[in-house]
Parts: C-alpha cells; sequence; structure tokens
C-alpha cells in the first residue's frame, strides 16, 4: 500500500521524468484527470486534483503504460517494483 504523500507524488514523477514524460498540472475537464497529449510523452493532471487524486491518477496512467524499466534510475527503479507488487496484489484481490 502505497502512502499518500508529497513524497510518493515525488517519486511518481520523478519515475516519469526518468521515462522521458513530462508531468504538467493544467486547469481542464478531461476524462479521469489526465490526457496523454497526442502520442507524445507529456501527461496532462487537472491542477485542482489534490495530492491523492494527483497521485491515483499517475499511478493509473503507470499501470496503462509501458514501461522501460532499463531508462530508470535506481531510486525510480524500486519505487516501479514496489508499485508492480501492489499492482499485481490489488489485481488478485479484485478478482477474489
Amino acid at each position: 500500500m502505497f502512502k499518500y504523500t508529497k513524497t510518493t507524488l515525488d517519486k511518481l514523477e520523478n519515475l516519469f521524468k526518468d521515462m522521458e514524460f513530462s508531468v504538467r498540472y493544467e486547469k481542464g475537464s478531461f476524462q479521469s484527470g489526465y490526457a496523454l497529449v497526442e502520442s507524445k510523452k507529456i501527461v496532462v493532471i487537472n491542477k485542482f486534483f489534490d495530492t491523492d487524486g494527483r497521485i491515483n491518477t499517475l499511478l493509473e496512467i503507470l499501470s496503462k503504460i509501458e514501461v522501460d524499466v532499463a531508462m530508470l534510475s535506481e531510486r525510480s527503479d524500486k519505487f516501479f517494483k514496489e508499485f508492480q507488487k501492489y499492482y499485481v496484489e490489488a489485481e488478485t484481490n479484485s478478482e477474489v
């Protein structure tokens, strides 16, 4: 389980940065609070989301994209492995 803190948000933002994604917080009304701009590596998140909303949105995006672990820093790789473990457990629990 993740703690929904500013530190967790920073780790997620760094993970996306390592994958060469630009994370931006903008005004707008877009589906689920984010938009992947054309096929560019830009993630736009609703700027009015609180920390929990931003983390949930980034986690949702992370679960939908293909991650090249070779691009990740050691710290981001460790965080990504934690995410994978959490995500697999959540998927397993939801299937029961």
